[in-house]
C-alpha cells in the first residue's frame, strides 16, 4: 500500500512540473505576434524589419514586380515597403546609410 501511494505522488509530481512546464513554454511563445526580422509579408503588404539594438540604419535592396529593383535605407523597427502584390522580396545588401 505505501508503494502504491509513493507511485501514485510521484506520478503526480512528474505531472504537475511537466503541466508548469506547458504553461511557461505557453508564455514564452506567446509573443508570435512580434514581426519577424527581414523580409515579410502580410495579406496586403510587405515590410523589411530591421532588428537591431544598436540604432544602426541600413540598406536593402527592394525586388519589385514588373519595375525596376531599388535600394532603400531602413531604421531600426518594421519598414512599410509597399503593396505585398507589388513588392517581392527585399535583403541586406551589407552596408550601413
Amino acid at each position: 500500500m505505501r508503494f502504491r501511494r509513493t507511485v501514485l505522488s510521484t506520478i503526480g509530481s512528474v505531472a504537475l512540473v511537466v503541466a508548469s512546464l506547458g504553461a511557461v513554454t505557453a508564455a514564452t511563445v506567446s509573443p508570435a505576434t512580434a514581426d519577424p526580422c527581414g523580409f515579410y509579408k502580410t495579406s496586403s503588404d510587405a515590410y523589411y524589419n530591421h532588428c537591431t539594438s544598436d540604432g544602426s540604419r541600413v540598406v536593402v535592396k527592394v525586388e519589385v514586380a514588373l519595375a525596376p529593383d531599388y535600394e532603400r535605407c531602413v531604421g531600426p523597427g518594421a519598414t512599410w515597403l509597399g503593396p505585398a502584390g507589388k513588392i517581392q522580396g527585399a535583403y541586406y545588401v551589407g552596408r550601413l546609410c
